[in-house]
Order: C-alpha cells, then sequence, then structure tokens
C-alpha cells in the first residue's frame, strides 16, 4: 500500500512551521527559526518544508496534500498582495525574489484552513481523548469572512472581525463550534495593532508590549507577575461580564512608562529601572485577571458540553499557571495541553486537517512528546566537533554510560548542555535540547541566569522530575509532561530544590515518564542514586533572544559562548581546554566573519535541493 504523507504549514508571518505526516502519524516537524537562528522567523517556509522532505527522503511532488494557515489574511488574499505591494512584515527583502520559485505560492492544490480550526485541530486530533471539550484563546486568529467552520447563531460577528477565542466539542473525527468570541477593529494609529484591541490574549500581550517591549514576551510577564502586589489604584483591566469580556482601553495615569529598548550608553538597564515596581504589579494584575477569565470561560464550557475532557490550544495555553487553576479548580477530569500550543502548533494542526477533515482518516495518533526533529546522526556529530577553530580547544570522549556520567558532573556542581535525538517541536525544552544543573543550590541558578543563559535574574527554571517521585517533591496534581502544568512545591521539600521553586512557592514542573523519554528518565535516576534528589534544572538549550538549538553545530556554538561546563552530544562529552576562555573573544570573532552567510542564501540553496528549481 502506498504511504500517504500530509504536508501542515504554518506560512508567512511569525512562527512559521512545517509537520509532515504519515500514514496519520506526525513523522517530522522543525519551526523555520530553529534552521535560520531568527527567533520567531516568518515569511517563507520553504527550509522548513526542505527540512522535512530531507529527513523523508522525499521530493515536493511526492506529497499527497498540503494544508496551509496564516493568521494575518487569507493566504490567497496575502500572496496577491505580495506581487504588488510592500509587505515587509511577513516577507523579508531577501526571500521577495524567490517567491515565483516556491511551489506552494499560489497554489491551488493546496488546502487553506482558518487559525483557530488550525489550533483546534492541533489539541483534539492528537489527543489521548476520544472525546471531549476544545478551548482555543490567544492573541489574534482570522477574520470573520475567513474562518472556515460553521458558527453557532449569535456569534456571527462583523466580517472585518478577528477571531479571539474559539470553543468546540469534539467525538471522534467530528468537531463542532459551541461558541465564538471576535476581536472588534478598533481604530488606531496603526490598524494592524492587535494588542490594542479588546481580547483576552491581546490584552496580555499589551502588558508584554508595555513592560518588556515586545508582544510576544508573554512567558516573561507570567514570571514577573509574582512579585507583583494588588494595589487600589490598578483595578482588573480585563474579564468576563454577562459571557463577554471586557478591557480597559484607558489605563491609570501613572502607568506611563513603558519600557522601551534604547541602547543609549548611560541609560538604566530594565533590572535598574525605577518603574520596575509598577511593572511587576501591572503584571500580578493581568495574570490574576487572565486567570479568573479562562476559569469562567471553562465552567461556562464544560456547562455546555458536558464532557470530562478537556483539550487546549493556542497561544495563551503555554500560560501554565493558569492551566493548572484550569485542571484543579474546573469539573473537567481531565485536561491535555498541546505541547506546541502557540502558532508552531499551526502546522500540526492544519497537517490533522487535512487528514481527517480532507482524506477522511481515522485517528491513529496520541502525541505522548513533541521530539519531532530529526535525528542527527553521528558522523554529522562528529563533523561539527570537528569545525575548526573550536576542534583545537575541546576535548571530546565517548561514553559507555552516559546517564551515570553526566549525572556525576551534575552532582559536582556543573552546567551542561544536553542533545539527544530530535528537537522539541514547541518552545519548552523537554530532554532532548536542554541545559541541565542540579537544583540544590540557588547559586546554580544565579550562574544560569548571568552566565549562560544571559537573561533577567527574576526568570524562573522549571524542574524534571520523575513520574514516580513527583508527588513527593510537588503538592498533588495531573502530570505535566510538556511543562505546561505549574504545581506547587511542597513546602517540607522546597529548602532542598531552591533552583526551581518561584518566588511564590510554585514551580512549572515537567514529569518524565520511562516509557516516553528513556535516556533522560535514565539520567533522572542516576542523579537521585547520587543525591537523594530525583529533579533537575532543566531550561531550554539557547540563550536569550535566540531560538532554542536544533544541530550539533548550534550546540556547540551555544556552549563555547557560554559558561557551560559540558557538552552531550548523544554520547559525547565535550569540555573546553584551559587554553579555550583566554582565546573566545578573539575565536568568536573569526568564526562569525568565517560564517558570515544571509537567510536568503539558505533560502536558494533549500528550495534548489529539496522543492524545485
Amino acid at each position: 500500500m502506498k504511504t500517504r504523507w500530509v504536508l501542515g504549514l504554518n506560512k508567512y508571518d511569525h512562527d512559521v512551521s512545517a509537520v509532515l505526516l504519515k500514514d496519520g502519524v506526525p513523522f517530522v516537524g522543525v519551526a523555520k527559526e530553529r534552521i535560520t537562528r531568527v527567533k520567531y522567523d516568518g515569511g517563507l517556509a520553504d527550509v522548513a518544508i526542505g527540512y522535512c522532505l530531507k529527513t523523508a527522503g522525499l521530493r515536493f511532488d511526492d506529497l499527497d496534500l498540503v494544508v496551509q494557515n496564516t493568521y494575518a489574511l487569507a493566504i490567497p488574499e496575502l500572496e496577491h498582495d505580495l506581487l504588488t505591494r510592500t509587505h515587509g512584515l511577513h516577507l523579508p527583502d531577501d526571500e521577495r525574489e524567490l517567491i515565483h520559485r516556491s511551489p506552494l505560492f499560489r497554489n491551488p492544490k493546496a488546502v487553506n484552513i482558518s487559525h483557530h480550526l488550525a489550533h483546534a485541530y492541533s489539541a483534539f486530533a492528537v489527543s489521548p481523548f476520544d472525546e471531549g471539550a476544545v478551548m482555543v484563546v490567544d492573541g489574534i486568529g482570522s477574520h470573520r469572512r475567513d474562518v472556515s467552520e460553521p458558527v453557532p447563531p449569535g456569534d456571527e460577528g462583523h466580517p472585518a472581525d478577528r477571531e479571539s477565542e474559539s470553543y468546540y466539542a469534539f467525538r471522534g473525527t467530528e468537531l463542532t463550534c459551541v461558541r465564538k468570541a471576535w476581536l472588534p477593529v478598533v481604530p488606531t494609529i496603526l490598524n494592524g495593532d492587535f494588542t490594542k484591541m479588546p481580547g483576552l490574549g491581546a490584552m496580555y500581550s499589551r502588558v508584554a508590549e508595555y513592560v518588556f517591549d515586545h508582544w510576544n514576551k508573554c512567558g516573561e510577564v507570567m514570571g514577573l507577575a509574582p512579585f507583583g502586589h494588588a494595589r487600589a489604584d490598578l483595578p482588573p483591566i480585563l474579564g468576563v461580564k454577562d459571557g463577554q469580556v471586557w478591557t480597559q482601553r484607558w489605563w491609570p495615569d501613572w502607568l506611563s512608562h513603558p519600557w522601551v529598548e534604547t541602547g543609549i550608553p548611560g541609560a538604566p538597564d530594565w533590572q535598574s529601572s525605577p518603574h520596575l515596581r509598577d511593572w511587576q504589579d501591572l503584571c500580578f494584575r493581568v495574570q490574576q485577571d487572565l486567570e479568573d477569565a479562562l476559569l469562567e470561560r471553562a465552567r461556562e464550557l464544560h456547562r455546555v458540553t458536558g464532557m470530562k475532557n478537556l483539550v487546549i490550544a493556542g497561544g495563551v495555553a503555554l500560560n501554565c499557571v493558569a492551566n493548572g487553576r484550569i485542571a484543579r479548580e474546573t469539573l473537567f477530569e481531565n485536561v491535555w495541553v498541546q505541547p506546541a500550543a502557540g502558532d508552531t502548533g499551526i502546522s500540526i494542526g492544519c497537517a490533522m486537517y487535512g487528514e481527517l477533515a480532507v482524506l477522511k482518516q481515522p485517528r491513529r495518533h496520541v502525541m505522548r512528546t513533541d521530539f519531532l526533529g530529526r535525528t542527527h546522526p553521528d558522523d554529522e556529530i562528529d563533523e561539527a566537533l570537528a569545525e575548526a577553530p573550536w576542534n583545537r580547544f575541546i576535548s571530546v570522549t565517548r561514553s559507555s554510560d552516559v546517564a551515570a556520567d553526566v549525572a556525576r558532573a551534575l552532582a559536582d556542581g556543573k552546567v551542561v548542555g544536553w542533545l539527544q535525538g530530535g528537537a522539541e517541536l514547541g518552545p519548552r525544552a523537554l530532554g532532548h535540547r536542554s541545559i541541565l544543573s542540579d537544583p540544590r543550590s540557588i547559586a546554580a541558578k544565579e550562574r544560569l541566569n548571568a552566565r549562560v543563559k544571559h537573561r533577567q535574574a527574576f526568570r524562573p527554571f522549571a524542574p524534571a522530575v520523575t513520574i514516580e517521585k513527583v508527588d513527593e517533591w510537588f503538592e498533588k496534581g495531573p502530570p505535566s509532561p510538556h511543562m505546561l502544568m505549574v504545581r506547587r512545591v511542597r513546602s517540607d521539600r522546597a529548602a532542598q530544590i531552591p533552583a526551581v521553586v518561584h518566588v511564590d512557592g510554585t514551580a512549572r514542573l515537567q514529569t518524565v515518564d520511562r516509557a516516553d523519554d528513556p535516556l533522560f528518565h535514565s539520567l533522572l535516576c542516576a542523579f537521585e542514586g547520587i543525591t537523594g534528589v530525583p529533579v533537575l534544572v532543566n531550561t531550554s538549550f539557547n540563550v536569550r533572544g535566540e531560538p532554542i538549538v536544533e544541530t550539533p553545530l548550534d550546540a556547540l556554538l551555544c556552549f563555547v559562548q557560554t559558561d557551560m561546563d559540558l557538552l552531550v552530544i548523544h554520547d559525547r562529552l565535550v569540555v573546553k581546554s584551559r587554553f579555550f576562555q583566554p582565546m573566545r573573544r578573539f575565536l568568536l570573532e573569526y568564526w562569525r566573519a568565517k560564517n558570515a552567510e544571509s537567510v536568503g542564501s539558505l533560502m536558494k540553496s533549500t528550495v534548489r535541493r529539496y522543492v524545485g528549481n
């Protein structure tokens, strides 16, 4: 029987990605940013397509179906505009010349679906449940005129409105929309500025933009919120009343000092700003308001559907504090969150829509992990580690027991870069592209933030813990295999793992099951055998402002630019020589000059090799 290949794409705007299904099961997937090394990268999807095709050994013509989405506009409309208007937001200049060579540009065979429908399929179609409710909440979705699925009477909206929230029920492969909430267009200087629109995700992004100078830094808002406090001169700024979302259009006059990254010499940095207290309190306010609003929505969804299972997707689903409250404080018996809940996961949803709704195939897969990246072979690893000039300043050994050797290094206080198998598709490092350290020392947290991750000191680190021991160290709650649920650390254990305890006594934990990741589970067990603690600090393998590493060479470059002590790639253990530190600055300058290559040339190479001439 012929193998069936279905490709799903998130195109043009931020977080471009591709996922390839083989007979209904995710075979490989990647976000464009992991290849180009440009955070949240947008534009053409061809390098992500090429990555998937190369991994599967296919050409573009071998695909049975392509399904695609972008939230900005319906894709046919956007692609028409790209021919006649300058859309710098959607297509970088060095990619514009390639659009006519891309087989998916204005391709009439590709199926286009709307944004929240793709999010919904990314959740229910790979969830462990045969039936349940679906909750999709994000910053902004498709225009009403472009929405693919039937909308309940009374929720039709204006054609120019944008999706803000969508709620569904599913049984098997059948999905039914039970409610839509819309973002009415609000006049602003920039009409496309969704953060001024009255929606849950939009308002949260507005706070991220105000405090951190970027709408997509919502994770930082969530991390800063526990440092803030309620105050009488900052009333609620969003909520749900009589079933409708409301938001404050105007903030108090004292909120007039947004953070703007200026780069002016002598200007105070973010952490030393005199307005830090106000920013903390604003984050506290919006986090509390969002949690309460989502709880109200989830409770209403349970009343309407009567389902015992809930699945969640959309950018707001990355708010693990809110997810934890939904799991604990609603009548849903089971809650499952898509690990690539943001727009990277749109490609999964598009692919699954093609499989189930277009090709009418049954559901075949439960997404226990999101390790969808390609596994890099030994010769590629060895080639990366032999790269000049780094090869002269590192030493490499092979380990016969990686878990035991690395556990000893971690117990000795070493900070370890850890690359195993295929990369995670979503934004959480779950044990394949991780930086690991000992949770027993608060100094380890400070060192990770200041000298490895190069990020703000307030940001917490997540614990990875074996599923068997999680209830001994954290208060009871649902499993959290994708680091998307928060639990409180047990009071009798907090002093033993201070590096992973946030200021409010909680932790965004990852529960590790041997069935899902035998090597990472073995590492945790080996560390417990030495220290008595089945927990490790697990943070993403990257530095601030850069995507998570994808290749062995990416990992090596991150390793040499930071103060990590040990790099582990499969069974290779890599350490720096004693001559490395005084030479580092010179070596980095040499490397960057030698390897300067534009994204445009990478795109051209991909189109030529894997997609078409």
